[in-house]
């Protein structure tokens, strides 16, 4: 993927539809399931971020343009104008006379990016529950971590994929409190780390090991 630093808002960043397939994402679901595009989507901007240190911050502006080999995006952190009645883009107009929107994708990033977005429904499944995928390099340290109290009323399934392990974990925001999610996530990382892969891929590439109640199962046959 390549990466160019528009300004300290700004940033434009190509992608190939190989580098797209590699990432364990097919062309056409991009353009057809939303979830799908904005899990890549989140991927390609974890990479933005560790290369150009491009910390988002509050509302994106998304611009999409298919090529033939690959896809072309700028994304710009909106700011409030000054009477905080409505988002500027602090982007000059001679970088954006250059790059056409597709409608489509653009459609279905803004959908999940744009805070004037209100569908209810939608909103209410990203509150309920919060999703993490935690890596680790040795099975040997997932075993330990199963013996911390505390952690056998998560939700847990374990993977592996590419000679390590994953524990995907979730937080109904009804049953944890912000805190509490933050203490438990800070267990988690003292064993394993954090990973820019995505559930998605974990499933359709890794194995599955255990498919609930991790650290129960683990007790049961590691001591």
């Amino acid at each position: 993927m390549e990466i160019e630093r528009i300004n300290e808002n700004t940033v434009k960043f190509y992608i190939s539809y190989g580098d797209i397939e590699e990432r364990g994402f097919d062309r056409e679901e991009i353009w057809y399931n939303r979830e799908r595009s904005e899990e890549l989507f989140w991927e390609m901007m974890d990479e933005v971020h560790d290369e150009e240190e491009f910390v988002i911050e509050g509302p994106l502006w998304i611009q999409v343009q298919a090529l033939d080999k690959g896809l072309e995006i700028l994304v710009t952190k909106a700011q409030l104008s000054k009477d905080g009645q409505k988002f500027e883009l602090p982007i000059p107009n001679d970088k954006l006379k250059d790059l056409p929107v597709d409608d489509h994708i653009d459609e279905i990033l803004d959908h999940h990016f744009n805070p004037n977005h209100t569908d209810e429904e939608d909103i209410l499944h990203e509150e309920e529950t919060l999703e993490f995928l935690i890596g680790f390099r040795d099975f040997e340290d997932v075993i330990s971590l199963s013996n911390r109290a505390g952690l056998d009323d998560l939700v847990t399934r374990l993977y592996h994929f590419e000679g390590k392990y994953y524990l995907f974990t979730e937080f109904p925001e009804d049953l944890f409190e912000e805190d509490e999610i933050d203490d438990i996530l800070s267990i988690l990382l003292e064993y394993g780390f954090e990973t820019q892969l995505t559930i998605h891929r974990i499933q359709e590439y890794g194995k599955e090991i255990i498919s609930d109640n991790v650290f129960v199962e683990l007790r049961k046959h590691f001591r």
